[in-house]
C-alpha cells in the first residue's frame, strides 16, 4: 500500500465522524469523510483510498450496497472495509458482511485503541499482499520476455527456465571408467630394506 494510503471514514452522523477521526489520528495517516454511500464511492474511484469505515445504515446508499459495488471491480475489490453499526450485529447482518468480503464488523461506540489497532493491523497485511502482487507480476513480465536472471543469481530447479546436465553412464562411458583411466601415475616399484644393517637390496626376481 502507497505510504500516503487515506483512510475514508463514512458515516450520516457528525459527531461518529468527529470521534472516529480523533481515534485514528494517532496513526498520522491522511483522514478523508464523507457522509453518505455515494460520496464514498466518488472519492474512493478517485484513488488513494487504503482502508475504509463504513456505517451500515445510511439514507441512500447504505453501507452494505457500497461493499457490493466495489467488489466488482478489480482496482477496489481488494480495498479493506470495517463496517460500523449502532444497532446491533444480527445473524443476519453478520453473514451478510461476511459473504461480501468485509474485514469486520464492529459495534458503535468502538474503542479507540481498539480500533487504531485492528487498522493498523489491516494497513500492514494488505500492504504485503500489493507488495506480493507487484512482485509476482514482476516475474512473469520477466519470464514472458526472456529476460535472463540477475547477476549472481544462477539459475535453479525454481526457475522454470533451469535446465538439468544430461548425466553419462560409466558403463556405456569408457571415459569416465576408472578402467580406462590412464592418468593414473605408475605404481613405485617394492623394495626390500634389511632392518639389520640399514642396506636397501631390490627384490630379487623370481624365473
Amino acid at each position: 500500500m502507497p505510504s500516503d494510503a487515506k483512510i475514508l471514514v463514512v458515516d450520516d452522523h457528525e459527531d461518529t465522524l468527529y470521534a472516529l477521526e480523533n481515534a485514528l489520528a494517532p496513526l498520522g495517516r491522511d483522514i478523508v469523510r464523507a457522509t453518505n454511500g455515494d460520496d464514498a464511492l466518488k472519492q474512493v474511484l478517485r484513488g488513494g483510498v487504503g482502508l475504509l469505515l463504513l456505517d451500515v445504515r445510511m439514507p441512500g446508499t447504505g453501507g452494505l450496497d457500497v461493499v457490493r459495488y466495489l467488489g466488482r471491480l478489480e482496482q477496489t475489490r481488494h480495498i479493506p472495509v470495517v463496517l460500523l453499526t449502532g444497532f446491533g450485529a444480527d445473524q443476519e447482518l453478520t453473514a451478510a458482511a461476511y459473504d461480501l468480503g468485509v474485514a469486520d464488523l464492529l459495534l458503535k461506540p468502538v474503542e479507540p485503541w481498539a480500533l487504531r489497532t485492528k487498522v493498523r493491523h489491516l494497513f500492514d497485511i494488505h500492504q504485503r499482499c500489493l507488495a506480493a502482487e507487484r512482485e509476482v507480476r514482476e516475474l512473469r513480465a520477466l519470464l514472458a520476455a526472456g529476460t535472463p536472471p540477475p547477476p549472481g543469481e544462477p539459475p535453479g530447479p525454481h526457475r522454470p527456465d533451469a535446465r538439468v546436465p544430461p548425466q553419462r553412464d560409466p558403463q556405456r562411458d569408457p571415459a569416465r571408467d576408472p578402467r580406462h583411466d590412464t592418468a593414473r601415475p605408475p605404481r613405485p616399484e617394492r623394495t626390500q630394506r634389511t632392518h639389520d644393517t640399514g642396506q636397501r637390496t631390490q627384490d630379487t626376481k623370481q624365473p
